[in-house]
Parts: structure tokens; C-alpha cells; sequence
């Protein structure tokens, strides 16, 4: 099984700013969500963060003493020229594109339709049949990452075109669990947030 974990609550997030790659730190709530939420995770037998420290201060909190390992394929999506904008005050004209066209890339940053080509290609390399990986019976492979990627993840699963990550909401540290079938990915758990969580 594969849980990916979204990283808790940032001060960005609690700010109302778009952080893609600029590092932020965990709030005091977002501390006590990546705490919580190891709660809703079995045996583990690999762990893997994004490079940023969100996520990575999240990893350490939800499995204290596990070895981690950074694999940047689940970094947040690059927002480019607005990463670090205030959310308000971004252009109603990026919002428009970006919801409208997958592969709009703003100027320094990344598309839906790139970000897709780079979690796939990880989601394929940790569903392969040799055994390893999201598919062994010895434990589960927990990422943290990011709101973007994990995203992509499910619409990979679910084989939907990427506009669905519109129609989604992913609270801070909610756990989205990714198994495999008879015929493929499978989707477990979307959003989950451990018994008494706030879902916003």
C-alpha cells in the first residue's frame, strides 16, 4: 500500500499564500496534525518526503525515528513567478488559465500536465511487479508531500484527465491511500483525517 501524506498546516497556508517551492515552516497546529495523523498509518517499511521542509518536519513528526528518504518527484507543483504571492492579489488571468488549460505554465514554473509526467513516472517505478515497493506484504510506503502531487496521484489512479484536481479538497496531513488490483491502482482512502480532524 501507498499512503501519501500531505504536509500539516504551514504558515503559508495559515497566511493565505501560494508556496510552491519556497520553504515555510510548520504552524503549532500544523505540528500537532502530522502528529495526529500517524495514527491513521499501519506497518511501515519505507518512508519518503519532498526536499521541502514542510514536509519534511511533517515525516519526522509522523514516524519519529524512521530512516527518510527525499524524493523530489513529489515536491510541490513550481508556480513559478507567483510562488510566494498572497492569494488575493494573483491575477484573476492566471486562475483562468490555469484551471483551463493543463498545460499553461506560468513564467518560471511548471504545468498541471508536467507535474502529472513526474508523479506518474514515480507512481510507476513504486507499483512495478518485482515485488518491492507499494506492492510488498512487509509494509507500506508513506510519502509526504503536497497538495499538487498528490492530486495527480489520484487522478493517475483513477486514469481521469488532470481538470479533476479541481473538483478535490485535500486538508493539511489527511492521509490518501493507493493500493493495487487485478486490474491496476486502486484507491483506498482520499482525505482521511484521523477521528475528530477538521477537514478545511
Amino acid at each position: 500500500m501507498l499512503h501519501l501524506v500531505r504536509h500539516g498546516e504551514s504558515t503559508a497556508n495559515e497566511a493565505g499564500i501560494l508556496a510552491g517551492r519556497i520553504d515555510v515552516e510548520l504552524t503549532p497546529r500544523g505540528r500537532q496534525q502530522a502528529q495526529a495523523a500517524g495514527a491513521l498509518l499501519g506497518k511501515v517499511r519505507e518512508l519518503r518526503s519532498s526536499s521541502l521542509g514542510r514536509a519534511i518536519a511533517t515525516a519526522g513528526l509522523l514516524l519519529p525515528g524512521e530512516v527518510l528518504e527525499v524524493d523530489d518527484r513529489f515536491i510541490e507543483l513550481d508556480y513559478g513567478h507567483y510562488d510566494g504571492w498572497v492569494m488575493t492579489e494573483i491575477p484573476r488571468e492566471f486562475w483562468k488559465s490555469w484551471r483551463t488549460d493543463t498545460t499553461f505554465r506560468p513564467e518560471g514554473g511548471e504545468s498541471l500536465a508536467d507535474l502529472r509526467t513526474r508523479v506518474a513516472g514515480a507512481l510507476e517505478e513504486l507499483f512495478a511487479e518485482d515485488g518491492a515497493g507499494a506492492r510488498s506484504h512487509d509494509g507500506d510506503v508513506v510519502i509526504v508531500s503536497h497538495v499538487s502531487p498528490i492530486k495527480a496521484a489520484v487522478a493517475w489512479t483513477l486514469g481521469v484527465d488532470d481538470e479533476v484536481v479541481w473538483r478535490m479538497h485535500l486538508s493539511n496531513a489527511s492521509v490518501t491511500s493507493i493500493g493495487w488490483g487485478p486490474s491496476g491502482p486502486v484507491l483506498h482512502t482520499f482525505n482521511g483525517l484521523p477521528l475528530g480532524g477538521r477537514n478545511d
